[in-house]
C-alpha cells in the first residue's frame, strides 16, 4: 500500500481534519487524524494492517503490541497477518505496563504498533515495558507519522503516512493569537 493510497483511504473516511486542536502530548495543531474514522472499517484497517506486515515481512515478529486503545485494534489485526499473538500495553496510575496477564518471553521479537506518533511518547514507553520484560524490538509500525519521520525510537520504524504537521507550544500558537477555539479530540487527558 503506497502513502498515496493510505493518504486517499483517510480522506475517504473523513481522518484528516483540520482546524485548532489540543494533541495527547499538550501541542497545538492546525490538522489532527481522527484514526477511529478508518479503524471503524474492519476491511480498511485489514488494509493498513496488511500493509504494516509487509513492510516487516522479512522480520522474525514473535509478538505483535500497541498502546490502548487505537494499538489494540492495529495489533490484533496486524498479528493476524505473521499468525503470531497480539498484546497491549495500557496505562495504571499514568504508567505504561502490561497485564491481563499477557507475557512477554526473554528474547521474544517484538513489533510496536501505533496509531498516531507525535512525539512517540507512548511508543517509547511500550518500548521501556517490552525490554523490561526481556523483549527484543523488531521494529515500530506506524499509520501515521506527524513528526514528518524525526521520532527515533531506536530501532527500525516504518509509517504507512508520514506527514510533516506543525505543532505548537500553547505559548507560541497561532491559532491561539487568532482566537480560535481549541478542539481536544481522543481519549486520553491531557
Amino acid at each position: 500500500m503506497t502513502e498515496a493510497q493510505v493518504k486517499e483511504l483517510l480522506v475517504k473516511h473523513g481522518a484528516l481534519l483540520e482546524g485548532h486542536f489540543l494533541l495527547t502530548s499538550g501541542l497545538h495543531s492546525g490538522h489532527y487524524v481522527e484514526k477511529f474514522q478508518v479503524l471503524q472499517y474492519p476491511k480498511a484497517t485489514e488494509e493498513l494492517c496488511a500493509g504494516f506486515a509487509e513492510k516487516f515481512k522479512d522480520e522474525k515478529i514473535d509478538v505483535v503490541i500497541g498502546p490502548v486503545t487505537g494499538g489494540i485494534i492495529l495489533a490484533h489485526e496486524t498479528a493476524k497477518h505473521f499468525g503470531t499473538r497480539a498484546i497491549f500495553a495500557e496505562r495504571d496510575n499514568g504508567k505504561m505496563t502490561i497485564k491481563r496477564g499477557f507475557e512477554i518471553k526473554p528474547g521474544e521479537r517484538v513489533l510496536v504498533v501505533e496509531d498516531i506518533v507525535t512525539t512517540g511518547g507512548s511508543v517509547m514507553e511500550v518500548i521501556e515495558v517490552v525490554k523490561e520484560m526481556g523483549g527484543v524490538i523488531a521494529g515500530v509500525a506506524i499509520l501515521v507519522d506527524r513528526s514528518g519521520g524525526t521520532v527515533d525510537f531506536g530501532a527500525p520504524a516504518k509509517a504507512m503516512l508520514t506527514l510533516n504537521i506543525q505543532n505548537y507550544s500553547p505559548e507560541d500558537c497561532p491559532y491561539c493569537k487568532q482566537g480560535l477555539p481549541l478542539v481536544k479530540r481522543g481519549s486520553r487527558k491531557v
